[in-house]
């Protein structure tokens, strides 16, 4: 179960106003870095994603010191992180957001695996966002049974 992630942003509030919107939840300031925002699903599992600026890093502490906020000036927002999610909205609610917000939306499929719909936060960051019956589908393939099943069919991928 992964609780929250967290992205960077050109605009941290619209892109967590946005958010909200997508996930059917609400946005709050996060409150140990101003200017970066707090997104809940407000379900059950206490789902959320962390919005900071673009130009904020996250490094180690020292000694027994926690993570630290730092600022850099090297980010151009493009990103391999990305996550998929489960949302309330529909297919077409979230085209017309993507629409309205200028953003990619792309309803695509994983190697005949599971639907996805691509949702390009700012046209830099990807969510792969899943309606209720996209949902469904994930979870059926990626059932430990047919994990199992799908990886150990594949002797190179078994010996990982």
């Amino acid at each position: 179960m992964i609780h929250h992630i967290s992205i960077a942003a050109q605009n941290p509030l619209r892109v967590a106003q946005v958010i909200a919107e997508v996930l059917k939840g609400q946005a709050f300031p996060f409150f140990p870095h101003p200017g970066s925002y707090m997104v809940f699903a407000m379900d059950e599992q206490g789902t959320a994603i962390e919005v900071y600026p673009l130009e904020t890093k996250l490094i180690p502490g020292e000694g027994d010191d926690q993570c630290q906020f730092v600022q850099s000036n090297t980010a151009n927002g493009m990103t391999a992180t990305h996550a998929a999610i489960s949302v309330p909205s529909s297919q077409e609610e979230i085209e017309e957001i993507g629409k309205r917000e200028g953003w990619r939306v792309l309803r695509c499929n994983r190697d005949s695996f599971f639907d996805v719909i691509e949702f390009w936060l700012e046209n830099k960051v990807m969510l792969e966002l899943l309606t209720p019956d996209m949902t469904a589908q994930y979870k059926a393939v990626t059932s430990p049974e047919n994990i199992k099943r799908i990886f150990m069919a594949n002797p190179i991928l078994a010996s990982v």
